[in-house]
């Protein structure tokens, strides 16, 4: 997905992946979703169909513990438009409501990456520390879930994203 000459901006941050990089990323969300019956979902156009991007919740190890993260990517041409926003926020939603996180859900977010930080903070989560997360600059954004003002999942609508 990094490699693709089209990718979403928050992918051009990143290293161009080569196949081991792909591979060992799949390898290590297979053994996530099989731990945890957690891992980044598609998000879907439903009026075409079409898949526009990912987010998720994934276990994450920060400085020896281990981490409940919201993650998104959405392919450049459908950034800007709130599903980034939405989706996480179904994901903070559906950490402290369902699975019943007692603590806290974080994101990861690279410092020059704007769009990703506005989608944490418009979610209510905030910057706690910087961090060299995989030996890159990250800040570490999260919300506790005493600080949350998400609605609860049985307030929630069905969504066209």
């Amino acid at each position: 997905m990094t490699a693709c000459p089209r990718r979403c901006r928050v992918d051009a941050l990143l290293p161009k992946a080569d196949r081991e990089m792909v591979e060992n990323w799949i390898d290590r969300h297979r053994r996530n979703y099989a731990q945890h019956r957690l891992g980044l979902w598609a998000m879907v156009l439903k009026t075409r169909g079409e898949v526009i991007g990912d987010c998720g919740l994934v276990w994450q190890e920060v400085e020896g513990h281990q981490e409940l993260e919201i993650g998104y990517h959405v392919r450049r041409d459908q950034q800007m438009q709130g599903y980034a926003t939405e989706a996480a926020s179904a994901c903070q939603d559906y950490a402290f409501n369902v699975l019943g996180c007692d603590h806290r859900v974080i994101s990861l977010i690279r410092p020059e990456n704007i769009p990703s930080r506005r989608v944490a903070e418009k979610n209510g989560l905030k910057v706690v520390q910087e961090t060299l997360w995989r030996d890159i600059p990250h800040y570490i954004y999260a919300v506790q879930r005493s600080e949350s003002k998400l609605l609860t999942t049985s307030n929630l609508r069905s969504r066209e994203v």
